[in-house]
């Protein structure tokens, strides 16, 4: 091509330099934002559907059909309410053109600032660690009713198949530790959809097994006012309503990633306007199929709800549709599992490289060259051994405690005060500064308070129900 042929270059690379660079970034300097009301609300019910899914037939067995669903509403309602506090501290200042906070603990430190943020930090990796010994007790209690649902097939009832969660946790074991040591694991753009997939699948066939069992037996099962005495004892009773508490609110945490959902979404309209919306529709849907499948299993079984709907053998058949089911729930929490812990990995990893920047044990990456791989495998030391002693250790306490009821209770009740509503309520409070004794600031402390109530109160019944099962557990040596 001729030098005279060279000007509609020019002109061409002028008009781009005069673009208005708004349509390519946002206010921040990052890459526009594309998300709306309708990717954010996927995002929520991707986050919120999982296993604790599972134990709601349970919750509601033992509160009955007037206060298991009017609890689960009541969840819901909170939820809603202070995900549309936390949203609207997305941005510090103004909330059109405010500096953004990208994750939960940028908001609480633009916030609330201080002591606040290591207190935060602390609960959120806490909340993390638990939630690893928990998605180990129900990937295993998965794989186990997998071979019990086949067993049972084989034998058309009559072996009563009994095994033990204790080699399964060490495959899950095993699995976590070579998964964890790939970087950015956590980032691999499928595997959000993979899980949601998954968790839909789970959940749709708890609910269609619910919904079959119903039409089988032509009557609802279940009581006014849950599981009865006699059945168990007056003290069982309460300590197990109470826990019921802690398993509803563990199937409702989302308010940790919430933020980072919001991140995602486009403006204008503002961020937060979006953000509620998108709450509304999510909190609506997800409470929708939380009653459905609680309040199904509960019409199949009755006071006799398993903890788990899909692997308490209230279901024997079809055998394969339970299989699929569980096979679900593994592959799920095998990834979730990673998602979950990446977050303290990153921490924990980070610390030590500011705490001994000279160490080659820390710092030092060891190229290994994979076949047919185009780069090396960057082998850290420390991340091998650290992440190694991290799975290894939630193994151990999942053998110890293989209670999947409990610890969801215990979870859920640990996580949803502080993280679901005092922070979300004082960041409210010191964004859109609201004087202290004024009406707003009182109701606000009135739901505050009363959420931690109920928090202490489903703790202290999921601690009863890991004593009692403690009673008659022997570690590494009871079998289902």
């Amino acid at each position: 091509m001729g030098e005279g042929k060279g000007a509609p270059k020019q002109c061409f690379a002028i008009d781009v330099a005069q673009q208005d660079p708004s349509k390519f970034f946002d206010d921040d300097g990052r890459p526009k934002r594309t998300g709306n009301m309708w990717t954010a609300s996927a995002h929520i019910i991707t986050a919120v559907i999982g296993s604790g899914v599972l134990s709601l037939a349970w919750a509601i067995a033992q509160l009955g059909w007037i206060a298991g669903p009017a609890v689960m509403i009541l969840f819901a309602f909170v939820i809603y309410y202070t995900s549309t506090l936390l949203s609207d501290c997305y941005r510090s200042g103004d909330p059109v053109n405010g500096k953004r906070n990208y994750t939960y603990t940028d908001a609480v430190k633009a916030n609330l600032g201080g002591v606040h943020v290591q207190i935060c930090g602390w609960i959120q990796y806490l909340n993390l660690f638990g939630v690893a010994i928990g998605y180990t007790i129900a990937a295993s209690i998965s794989m186990m009713a997998i071979k019990r649902s086949n067993c049972f097939h084989k034998s058309g009832g009559k072996n009563p198949c009994h095994t033990s969660s204790t080699p399964y946790m060490i495959i899950f074991g095993i699995s976590e530790i070579i998964l964890s040591q790939i970087p950015d694991f956590d980032q691999i753009w499928w595997l959000s959809t993979v899980a949601a997939v998954m968790s839909f699948t789970y959940s749709t066939v708890g609910l269609s097994l619910g919904v079959g069992k119903v039409a089988e037996h032509g009557s609802f099962a279940g009581s006014l006012t849950g599981i009865s005495v006699g059945k168990v004892t007056e003290a069982q009773k309460i300590w197990r309503s109470l826990q019921a508490f802690g398993d509803i609110a563990f199937a409702y945490s989302y308010s940790i990633v919430l933020i980072e959902i919001q991140d995602t979404v486009k403006s204008p309209p503002s961020e937060a306007k979006t953000m509620k919306k998108a709450t509304l529709l999510s909190v609506g849907v997800t409470t929708t199929f939380y009653m459905l499948c609680g309040c199904m299993g509960y019409a199949a079984f009755g006071d006799n709800a398993p903890s788990n709907l899909l692997t308490g053998f209230g279901f024997y058949n079809p055998y394969w549709l339970l299989d699929i089911a569980n096979v679900a729930i593994v592959v799920h929490l095998v990834g979730a599992y990673q998602v979950f812990c990446q977050p303290l990995f990153a921490f924990i990893e980070k610390y030590a490289q500011s705490r001994w920047p000279d160490s080659d044990f820390i710092t030092k990456d060891i190229a290994v060259p994979i076949p047919f791989a185009v780069k090396p495998y960057n082998l850290n030391l420390f991340r091998l051994i650290w992440r190694t002693i991290f799975v290894i250790l939630t193994t151990i306490i999942s053998m110890l405690l293989p209670f999947f009821n409990d610890v969801v209770g215990l979870l859920g009740a640990f996580g949803f005060w502080p993280l679901t509503v005092y922070f979300p309520v004082e960041m409210y409070i010191a964004q859109k500064k609201i004087p202290k004794w004024s009406s707003r600031w009182v109701c606000l402390q009135i739901l505050s308070v009363s959420c931690l109530v109920i928090s202490v109160a489903a703790a202290a019944g999921s601690m009863a129900g890991v004593v009692l099962d403690l009673k008659a557990y022997k570690p590494f040596k009871s079998t289902y």
